[in-house]
């Protein structure tokens, strides 16, 4: 779900939204998706979008860093595998949702499931 940008020819296809460029990841390392709890994320050369809230403990992912491949939680130690979102050794909870990612020139898209209206 995560690796080194790909090219696409129609970003365009439903479930994809645009996130920013690829300029601006590098520069900020994470960050925020605008109206969505998600972040992207530089990790070593590869762009990485995942759930923005700590599966474990809920905190906010994106005041947290990135250091060797993981992004570590800024409320508790746990971090997570950035390649398949597994948590820490022995903490418990679930592994941090990652989604799929595509770059076009120099925009970052996210596949997002669609929202489904609550009746």
């Amino acid at each position: 779900m995560c690796g080194k940008p790909i090219s696409v020819d129609d970003p365009d296809e439903p479930g994809w939204i645009p996130v920013c460029d690829l300029s601006r990841l590098k520069a900020e390392t994470i960050v925020r998706v605008a109206g969505r709890d998600l972040l992207v994320i530089w990790n070593e050369g590869d762009v990485v979008a995942c759930e923005r809230a700590c599966p474990h403990e809920q905190a906010d992912l994106g005041l947290g860093h990135v250091a060797e491949k993981r992004l570590f939680c800024p409320r508790h130690a746990a971090s997570f595998d950035l390649r398949d979102g597994a948590i820490t050794a022995g903490w418990p909870g679930p592994p941090l949702r990652l989604y799929p990612i595509r770059i076009t020139g120099e925009q970052i898209w996210i596949e997002v499931p669609e929202r489904r209206s609550v009746r």
